[in-house]
């Protein structure tokens, strides 16, 4: 299999306001976070992207105020975190819509973290736009003005559009099928969005070179219920689809990956 990436038009990985709310939790990849070589798994850190956003927001206490919803995330490994590895990950809102937010977060060792002197380098960044809905009614609803007070000054003043960019498919190269399990759906009774990781992991583990860096970014239009997908294939770009109706789920982009042959 060869590894096909594609440039990415805009870098939007802003670095965190020197002011404002920055909210950190401890991680370790543990036993089923990692693949044979020991690194972790891109839908495992999506899992800890997902933990640390509910986690900032439960404990600024607006929990009961909106149901966020995942629309487009972002990861970026310069390495991975390994098995049993310390790390922080940090979490800031790096701006703001009329009914979204966006978020960074970044992975970074914790045994760096307590270190004195220089900050320590990221091994994974992130950025998401999350999408604010009505508790109730569960539609998009307008971010309140308790909310936008207490993360405003670690936006420092940046809007942010909530358009998809990902195109529909229209060519297509190759197509394979690919099965969510009901293991895969959350407490929202649907796929979780960390699963949707889980094809483009399943390729670059299959590609038979340990992957040492990787940039991709997923953007998610219509949730999905667990069963049978269609999985068509054009250079860098993937998109899940219903195999009856050709609904597109979510797409992914595979931005660089970087394997350990790459340096041959």
């Amino acid at each position: 299999m060869e590894l096909v990436t594609e440039a990415h038009p805009t870098d939007s990985m802003v670095a965190a306001h020197s002011a404002g709310r920055l909210f950190l939790i401890h991680r370790r990849p543990g036993l089923a976070d990692c693949a044979p070589s020991g690194r972790i798994r891109l839908d495992a850190l999506a899992r800890w992207m997902q933990d640390v956003a509910f986690a900032d927001v439960e404990d600024a206490g607006l929990e009961q105020i909106a149901v966020w919803v995942l629309r487009r995330h972002r990861i970026r490994v310069e390495r991975f975190p390994r098995f049993g590895e310390r790390c922080e990950v940090r979490t800031f809102c790096s701006g703001i819509g009329r009914m979204w937010a966006e978020r960074r977060t970044t992975v970074v060792p914790a045994a760096a973290a307590e270190a004195d002197g220089e900050p320590a380098k990221p091994l994974v960044e992130s950025v998401a736009l999350w999408v604010h809905l009505d508790p109730e009614r569960r539609l998009p609803s307008p971010v309140t003005a308790t909310e936008a007070a207490v993360y405003e000054e670690a936006m420092a003043g940046r809007t942010i559009p909530a358009r998809l960019r990902h195109p529909r498919p229209t060519s297509v190269e190759r197509e394979y099928r690919w099965r969510f399990r009901h293991t895969d759906a959350d407490v929202a009774d649907h796929v979780n969005n960390a699963a949707y990781w889980e094809p483009l992991e399943e390729e670059l583990l299959d590609y038979g070179s340990e992957l040492e860096q990787v940039d991709a970014e997923l953007e998610f239009r219509a949730a999905a219920q667990p069963g049978l997908k269609r999985i068509l294939v054009s250079g860098a770009r993937r998109w899940i689809t219903d195999p009856d109706s050709d609904e597109v789920h979510a797409s992914s982009l595979l931005l660089q990956a970087v394997t350990a042959d790459s340096h041959l």
